[in-house]
């Protein structure tokens, strides 16, 4: 039986991930819900909603807006 390896490399750069939270961020009043917001955002990146969740935690988080460990401390 063949096992399958994970990807080591990140498939989207620092740019995009800042690019895609800023969307999520600028638009997110124009949607329902949070949940909208990511769905569709994300869906017109091409990346999964949950990727662009946690990216814009981790912003929060480093921007002091949201309890957790910031980038600098991980």
């Amino acid at each position: 039986m063949e096992q399958k390896q994970k990807k080591t490399t990140k498939p989207y750069s620092p740019e995009f991930r800042e690019r895609a939270v800023r969307l999520l961020l600028e638009h997110r009043a124009e949607y329902r819900s949070e949940a909208a917001a990511l769905t569709a955002i994300a869906g017109k990146l091409g990346c999964a909603p949950d990727s662009l969740r946690v990216w814009a935690r981790q912003v929060q988080r480093d921007g002091g807006e949201r309890p957790g460990a910031t980038t600098a401390e991980k």
